[in-house]
């Protein structure tokens, strides 16, 4: 009987290790920013976030609708139709597309508002310890230093963590083919 409550488990723990980096680099940015820079710099940042965010989710969107929608005009009879060279390339094109329109340029928004969320609440502090009688340089170099460590911190576990399926310590190696062409 399969075990669809261990798949479960795997795949919520590597998804929720997986989007601590991106969370981590959303939240810490703009603190690193605005205290190392200023809010002058902080209010660049965003409208630089904003505006190719924006851009890039609507490119992922439409390449991948654009993907999906190649295949679909394969399949329905045109360059050669189901079975042809054609179809098997836009499959491939398929495979990338479905997951650019449905969950890679979506999750730019959520990204952009956890980001401008951050900053907003940020602003205040970043004002006082910047100008004023309030004016604290120590502060903002040790607020910058702190989310300065965390985002390479996250960046390094990242980098060092492997993606690969079968990366877990109880998976026995899989033999691989000799055909260069053969994914295994």
């Amino acid at each position: 009987k399969p075990e669809y409550g261990k798949v479960v488990d795997i795949c919520t723990r590597d998804a929720l290790r997986e989007l601590a980096t991106p969370g981590l680099l959303a939240v810490m940015a703009p603190i690193f920013i605005g205290f190392t820079l200023g809010v002058g710099a902080l209010g660049a940042f965003l409208a630089g976030a904003i505006g190719a965010g924006t851009l890039m989710a609507v490119f992922l969107a439409n390449s991948g609708g654009s993907w999906d929608n190649a295949k679909k005009l394969v399949e329905d009879g045109h360059h050669g139709g189901k079975g042809s060279e054609a179809h098997a390339a836009t499959v491939i094109g398929d495979t990338v597309g479905d997951p650019f329109k449905d969950t890679a340029g979506p999750a730019i928004n959520p990204l952009l508002k956890v980001m401008n969320l951050v900053a907003l609440l940020i602003a205040p502090a970043v004002i006082k310890f910047s100008y004023g009688a309030d004016k604290s340089v120590g502060v903002r170099v040790l607020i910058a230093v702190v989310s300065f460590a965390v985002i390479a911190a996250a960046v390094y576990v990242s980098k060092r963590r492997g993606i690969a399926m079968g990366d877990e310590d109880d998976a026995d190696p899989e033999p691989k083919s000799a055909d260069p062409a053969v994914v295994s």
